[in-house]
């Protein structure tokens, strides 16, 4: 699911909120989701996992076209582990 459908999907199952005040919603949840991430702290989703932040150090990496070696930043990258209800949901049907 993309950002669009979740709007789309929101906006039919409350007909009172506007299409534009679901997005603005929308919107402002990832932005203090995002925000939060960014001052390093953790976002968690009751059911459906956690957001946090973890930090890769700088190393040696490769360009695959050349082979010639490159160096590579240390960098902080996002971090989700699933809540454990997500995930009895997800193998509740047996199919894994």
């Amino acid at each position: 699911m993309i950002k669009s459908e979740l709007i789309a999907k929101l906006a039919a199952e409350n007909p009172h909120l506007t299409q534009k005040d679901v997005e603005r919603v929308v919107g402002v949840v990832f932005d203090q989701m995002t925000d939060a991430l960014v001052d390093g702290g953790r976002v968690e989703l009751r059911g459906f996992g956690a957001f946090s932040v973890r930090a890769r150090p700088a190393r040696a990496g490769r360009n695959p076209r050349t082979g010639e070696s490159v160096d590579v930043r240390a960098k902080a990258v996002p971090f989700f582990k699933s809540g454990k209800e997500l995930r009895e949901r997800l193998n509740a049907s047996g199919d894994a």
